[in-house]
């Protein structure tokens, strides 16, 4: 069988032959997946073949090529570089050749070009591709499939490719682009292509932008192109506008009043959602910017500098025009709305919402007026805009500009969450009167009000599921403002009694039935109602406490409940469902432990592992999220018992030694990880015992190249509460770890990519794991008292490396807040382990110095107090003086 009909084969009507014709191309890519690219490519090249197999082609072309995944992602770019010269530079002819020739959507000729290109432009491989591409689409010769495809390719490549590396080739990408752009191209497809590719090139185009004359130029093509008759090419020129908004604010001046905000009122009022959508998203966009600048000019006035940018107050100033539009785009919602679809109405609730953050007080004017006028409406869709946009401006404006307006329609708002007729008014009533107590409590606080919400509530956790979600948030939000609200007058920190105490019972009771109603699977409301039972639990008053213990009590025996029954007769979907409950019911357990008196905990603690530990023998146990949540509530368990907990550690230490070995789940391994951070903290010195196996897996982790690298920086760090645990006892495994931190923390030094992001976060995270297991074992081998352990000289050959590694971090642009204030901790502990014969080295490193003035402007409490403490510290050993005491 030739290639031809093996591919063919592969969309066959029947299940044998493609079974077969998978099982012979998974040979020939076993046998020489070369060979098999190129036969690929020639079948997708050949125009003479069926639309099948050239389809079929090109599909296993462009997944051999790449992955969704990341780390197979790249194993496909390595072996594609491995390939003989001559070899990819065939395959290369090939896919070229096909670009313009395929019958069938999407085109996978242009998709294959970009994923080739993603592995070889990075390496200075294919520089002719661009200007190849360019080429196409501007030579007036090509066919209109050949622009298309081309165009297609270009966006494709800016979309795999970092921008920094296609940066010197903008300006061919843009003339590209731009020539299939223009109102004149007659190709509506052209146009298209373009558009899009334009949008996946904006973010490497900054020096076009930051050119005046080319800017304005790329600017008339986009706005043109929103006044095309074609909607699909408005909206993607619209969708460019936002992206330019969000990548180039600073030079959106001179083209905001002559062209931008016509463009995007008018497509605001459009009929067509889709334009509505992106023109409503454009000026959601321009809050989200001009929020952050806000925060931006905070901090530099708190600093005394000027701001690097400034905003324009483009939506404070379009508020007049907007509003009207927006709040009468609320009004526009269906009956049968899907939850879950994203439409015109939905987005201009967000807008509205970004506004009000954005503006402050300046919008009360311009929706309370629209809000008093409909509450009373006829028409439901104006009743639920106005509920929906009262709810929308209730973060942003000062609580005691919006108190007045609230309190003279907060009555009427819980009336329509009772009784209106409308589940979408009542639904939004409900997340209106979860936002009203969540922005201004006061207004729902009085008592009248209170005991007239309070009836509603209970009653609308009996609604429609999408309601009584919504009220179960309520709750949520009411719980913690009146708690908030008795502590501002109480005379201690505890909270004796609160507004809700003498209900407090009857809607822990009503919320928990919520949980069992028979459709509370449906609009998420059994996690809603878990979630408010929890808040109910965190925010409770003093006097609340019995109905915390009868909760603890029902809680448990449900929970054990539902791990008793027989997993042999539960199916894939009941499995699944009773997975999703033990983690509702760890979570709420979890609520209950932290709020319990450390006396109540030890009577049920027996109880609690028994159940737990079962859960974890069973096969929903084996589910990631149930394994996570079951070894969270052993850690709470752990930090409410403290020392008490050792009675327990040969139950635990079985399952926490397979945990922190289940490298193919993050989380759980994460959460073992952290669980022997808090058995460190909460048995101490007891741990040693178990030590021996726990040392020898992190380790085993760490050195494995495999594990997600996410693992390895909480393990550095717990790494140093062992030592800070067992003391003295860390010596043993002191060498094989200073080692390991060593190697760990070369890694930013050595393989940071300059343009990853990612990359800048994960070396960050790293970092700090380093510096934490460091301070960890000095302190740990130090001792706890004055005079310092002759142990710590364990750590002495390693300093010299530690203070490079403080001055590396001091001299790197991108480190963290939590990079500083680590490295102030630990330096500070070096010195106090090891003296004044530290002060040549630190002061041969003037990084060191740099960074410990970085720290002392921070704006963070306990950086500033460590870097302030620690300079003090250099001071007072240069000059014979003491450096004061460490804190924060």
């Amino acid at each position: 069988m030739d290639l031809t009909h093996i591919l063919e084969a592969t969309v066959s009507q029947s299940t044998v032959d493609i079974q077969q014709a998978e099982k012979i191309l998974d040979q020939l890519a076993e046998q020489n997946i070369c060979a098999l690219l190129k036969g690929l490519a020639t079948e997708l090249a050949s125009v003479n073949k069926s639309v099948v197999a050239r389809t079929a082609a090109g599909l296993r072309l462009k997944n051999y090529l790449t992955s969704k995944d990341p780390d197979l992602k790249l194993q496909c770019q390595q072996r594609w570089l491995t390939f003989a010269s001559n070899d990819r530079q065939e395959i290369k002819t090939l896919v070229m050749q096909a670009l313009g020739t395929e019958m069938s959507k999407p085109m996978a000729a242009p998709q294959c070009v970009a994923y080739i290109a993603s592995a070889e432009l990075p390496s200075d491989l294919w520089p002719e591709l661009i200007q190849t591409l360019a080429v196409n689409v501007t030579n007036p010769h090509s066919s209109v499939a050949l622009k298309v495809a081309s165009l297609n390719s270009i966006g494709y490549i800016c979309e795999e490719i970092n921008s920094v590396i296609l940066a010197n080739q903008s300006n061919q990408i843009l003339t590209a682009i731009v020539q299939g752009m223009r109102k004149e191209e007659p190709s509506i497809d052209v146009r298209l292509a373009a558009t899009k590719a334009l949008y996946n090139s904006l973010e490497f185009t900054k020096a076009n932008f930051d050119k005046e004359s080319e800017r304005h130029f790329i600017m008339q093509v986009v706005c043109e192109a929103t006044q095309c008759p074609e909607k699909m090419v408005v909206v993607a020129a619209l969708e460019n506008l936002v992206k330019i908004m969000s990548l180039y604010y600073q030079y959106m001046e001179a083209y905001m009043g002559p062209a931008l905000f016509a463009i995007t009122l008018e497509s605001m009022k459009s009929s067509e959602d889709d334009i509505a959508l992106q023109a409503i998203e454009f000026w959601s966009t321009v809050c989200d910017e001009e929020q952050d600048l806000a925060i931006e000019a905070a901090e530099a006035m708190e600093s005394g500098r000027p701001p690097t940018q400034n905003s324009y107050h483009y939506a404070r100033g379009a508020l007049q025009f907007l509003v009207p539009i927006l709040l009468l785009t609320l009004a526009k919602q269906e009956e049968f709305d899907d939850e879950d679809d994203w439409n015109p109405c939905k987005a201009a609730g967000v807008c509205i919402s970004l506004m009000a953050n954005c503006t402050d007080d300046a919008i009360i004017p311009h929706v309370i007026p629209f809000v008093k006028e409909h509450l009373d409406n006829l028409d439901w869709r104006f009743r639920d805009a106005a509920v929906m946009a009262l709810g929308s401006i209730m973060e942003g404006p000062d609580p005691d500009q919006l108190a007045p307006h609230v309190a003279d329609v907060v009555g009427k708002v819980i009336g329509l969450m009772g009784n209106d007729p409308s589940v979408q008014v009542k639904d939004s009533a409900a997340w209106t009167i979860g936002r009203i107590c969540e922005q201004v409590p006061v207004a729902v606080l009085q008592n009248e009000i209170l005991v007239h919400l309070l009836q509603a509530l209970i009653v609308g956790l009996n609604r429609e599921p999408r309601v009584a979600s919504n009220v179960c948030w309520a709750f949520s939000s009411l719980a913690e403002a009146a708690h908030d609200h008795a502590l501002s007058t109480s005379v201690t920190d505890t909270v004796e009694t609160y507004p809700l105490s003498s209900s407090f019972e009857t809607i822990v009771t009503k919320i928990f039935n919520a949980t069992e109603r028979g459709d509370s699977a449906q609009s998420n409301l059994r996690t809603s109602a878990y979630e408010a039972l929890m808040d109910l639990i965190k925010f409770s008053a003093k006097d609340c406490y019995v109905v915390v213990q009868k909760t603890t009590v029902h809680i448990l025996e449900k929970l054990q409940k539902i791990v008793e029954l027989d997993d042999a007769q539960l199916q894939g979907s009941d499995r699944q469902q009773i997975a999703d409950l033990e983690s509702l019911l760890c979570a709420t357990l979890q609520s209950l432990i932290r709020k319990m008196s450390e006396a109540d905990v030890m009577q049920v603690s027996d109880t609690v592992m028994q159940t737990l530990l079962l859960m974890l023998s069973t096969t929903s146990g084996q589910i990631g999220g149930v394994q996570e949540d079951a070894i969270l509530t052993i850690g709470v368990l752990v930090e409410a018992l403290n020392g008490g907990f050792f009675k327990y550690m040969d139950h635990v230490h079985p399952y926490l030694k397979v945990a922190l070995k289940n490298y193919s789940d993050i989380q759980v391994c994460q959460a073992a990880i952290g669980l022997v951070g808090d058995l460190s903290r909460g048995i101490s010195d007891q741990l040693i015992g178990y030590c021996d196996d726990i040392m020898q897996i992190m380790i085993d982790t760490l050195s494995n190249p495999m594990v997600h690298r996410a693992v390895k920086p909480p393990i550095l760090s717990t790494i140093g509460d062992i030592a800070l645990a067992v003391g003295s006892d860390f010596k043993k495994y002191a060498n094989p770890v200073l080692t390991i931190l060593e190697q760990a923390s070369r890694m930013p030094l050595e393989k940071v990519g300059q343009y990853d992001l990612d990359m800048v976060d994960y070396v960050n995270e790293l970092r700090e794991g380093c510096l934490e297991g460091y301070t960890g074992i000095i302190q740990g081998l130090k001792g706890g008292t004055e005079e310092v352990s002759a142990d710590v000289q364990l750590v002495m050959p390693h300093v010299p490396w530690i203070l490079t590694f403080i001055e590396s971090i001091g001299n790197d642009s991108d480190k963290s807040d939590g990079n500083i204030s680590s490295a102030a901790g630990l330096l500070g502990d070096l010195l106090a382990s090891f003296g004044i014969q530290l002060i040549p080295l630190i002061n041969q490193k003037p990084a060191i110095h740099k960074l410990l003035m970085e720290g002392r402007q921070s704006r963070n409490r306990r950086t500033k107090t460590l870097s302030t403490w620690v300079t003090r510290t250099i001071k007072g050993l240069q000059t014979g003086e003491s450096g004061g005491s460490k804190c924060g």
